[in-house]
């Protein structure tokens, strides 16, 4: 509770709408549990309700229209599981593998020593 410090009160009674602010303090008591007290501070409202009845629809209409620019638009082959994660598919074209670089290993060289044949170090240790 040391970090409540603050507190903003509305209230709606016969058509007046106050909104008050108050500062928490917490007072020491025989009990583990801090005695609350809230001290007013800084500005109060009075608010009061004028104007209670709706425009007319075709105004209405009008004020509630969204431009077509702020609404989202459906985006194409993404979708949404029940877990909430995005999946989508990706169309490419079809690649050409024989034109793909790998990764090229020593292991898989053939040295020009052995003419083309490739032993180990355990198998002529073997043979001798």
């Amino acid at each position: 509770m040391a970090g409540l410090d603050h507190a903003l009160m509305f209230t709606a009674v016969e058509g007046k709408i106050y909104i008050r602010s108050y500062r928490i303090l917490l007072k020491k008591s025989g009990h583990p549990t801090p005695r609350v007290e809230l001290d007013e501070i800084g500005p109060s409202f009075n608010l009061v309700l004028r104007r209670t009845h709706l425009a007319s629809n075709d105004l209405y209409k009008e004020a509630c229209k969204v431009p077509k620019a702020a609404k989202p638009h459906k985006e194409k082959n993404v979708s949404h599981d029940v877990f909430g994660t995005k999946l989508a598919r990706i169309h490419m074209q079809r690649q050409d593998f024989s034109k793909l670089q790998t990764r090229k290993s020593k292991a898989l060289k053939r040295s020009a020593k052995s003419g083309g044949q490739h032993r180990s170090k355990k198998a002529k240790l073997d043979s001798t």
